[in-house]
């Protein structure tokens, strides 16, 4: 059934980096009461980078209702943690809280470690992290911030896969956060949309390298998704008109994402590799 989802404009709601679900107005929806799981995940052990909040907690769920068991990495958003790991929890799945900034390649690997340790395996890695940051001008761009996008967003997303890879079986699935952004860059966004694209590259080489060990990896390349991202990274008159610029005249919510997760990690989808999903609300990818 079709759901009546708010459109914009919404009220000015500037938060601090990284954002909280809680201050939202409207709240996101990541599923909880529309999303009824199928058990296609049955019994498989999920890493989720970035599932705190947004569409890594529409995701988390969504497997969870599956029928798999989480690992949910997040940096330092203690109560949106916990509300992903109390909604894996009610569907009956294991949930394994890993704090801690994914920068470092010290704890990817510990992410990887943790999730052998308690999960017992690696059936599906979901690299969804992400840094953003909006700038006027490129002089605004400080060598910093170039560095911490690259390093949030991409660096990571290859020192979890090095990892994850030599414990991962065949069946297994690693799906990637790319962006419209990937094909039809943002201004304001430089260095987030620059990412984007090394993303949706990464993914479709990786695609090709693991083909032999029967692991498949694929993206997704969401539009604009009302995540806590919003509010806390882009200018508040932004916010406030975030989304109508897309045929369906409103943004995405988190949980309008999760299907798209779950057909990429579903094993029935054994030929889908190096694809990229657009969940987009009919906006185009060049």
């Amino acid at each position: 059934m079709l759901r009546d989802y708010p459109a914009p404009p919404f009220a000015e709601q500037p938060q601090p980096m990284p954002g909280q679900t809680a201050d939202m107005n409207p709240r996101p929806d990541h599923g909880e009461e529309s999303y009824k799981g199928s058990r296609r995940l049955e019994g498989m052990k999920a890493i989720i980078t970035g599932a705190d909040s947004g569409i890594g907690r529409a995701v988390a769920l969504a497997y969870a209702r599956e029928g798999a068991d989480v690992l949910i990495s997040y940096l330092e958003e203690t109560d949106d943690a916990l509300a992903t790991c109390e909604l894996v929890q009610k569907a009956g799945q294991r949930a394994v809280l890993v704090p801690g900034d994914i920068q470092s390649p010290a704890h990817c690997r510990k992410i990887v470690d943790t999730a052998l340790a308690e999960l017992g395996a690696i059936d599906i890695l979901v690299n969804n992290a992400a840094h953003q940051a909006s700038f006027a001008e490129i002089a605004d761009i400080s060598e910093e911030e170039w560095e911490l996008t690259f390093k949030v967003n991409v660096h990571a997303m290859f020192y979890l896969t090095r990892a994850a890879v030599p414990h991962m079986k065949p069946g297994s699935a690693i799906i990637n956060t790319a962006s419209i952004n990937s094909d039809k860059p943002n201004p304001a966004l430089l260095a987030y949309a620059t990412t984007k694209g090394a993303i949706q590259n990464f993914t479709a080489g990786l695609a090709q390298l693991l083909a032999e060990k029967g692991i498949r990896a694929n993206a997704v390349a969401p539009g604009p998704i009302w995540t806590p991202l919003i509010p806390s990274t882009l200018p508040p008159e932004k916010v406030s008109h975030f989304g109508e610029q897309v045929p369906m005249k409103r943004p995405g919510q988190p949980a309008e994402l999760a299907t798209a997760y779950v057909m990429l990690a579903d094993p029935l989808s054994s030929y889908v590799s190096g694809a990229t999903i657009a969940v987009t609300g009919g906006g185009p990818m060049l």
